[in-house]
């Protein structure tokens, strides 16, 4: 929760906007990337902005950001392939997802996907170069 709360401070996001955070597994991420998104695979991390039809039910009253969904089965799979913690990927797939939501994009790479990688870089250290890459 820490990670999450430095990483909307650093991007500047306002005090109290409340984030929603789901750890499940491969079977309702995929579920929920065929529901929202049309694509009927599992994946990592899915990071669904505010303005879709929340998973999570927020306050309505509260600035809300989105939802995060993230694989733990996966996760825990990706973390053995690159010989590193199961923290450490979680940590990273939680960065991943909440600079999705902030805009930040991967999928076309250049210019915009070195930009996504260095604000990972900048919140996660050495760890982030470590991914090779989220399906988010």
């Amino acid at each position: 929760m820490r990670l999450a709360c430095r990483v909307l401070e650093g991007e500047a996001v306002a005090a109290g906007t409340g984030l929603g955070i789901l750890v499940t597994d491969d079977d309702e991420v995929r579920a929920l990337n065929r529901q929202f998104l049309g694509i009927d695979e599992a994946t990592d991390v899915l990071s669904f902005p505010e303005e879709t039809d929340d998973f999570v039910e927020g306050m309505a009253d509260e600035p809300f950001l989105g939802d995060i969904a993230i694989a733990l089965p996966t996760a825990e799979r990706q973390a053995a392939a690159i010989g590193h913690a199961l923290d450490a990927e979680l940590a990273h797939l939680l960065v991943h997802g909440i600079l999705h939501l902030l805009g930040y994009d991967h999928v076309n790479g250049g210019d915009e996907e070195l930009e996504m990688r260095a604000r990972e870089e900048h919140y996660l250290g050495g760890a982030a170069h470590l991914h090779s890459g989220s399906g988010s």
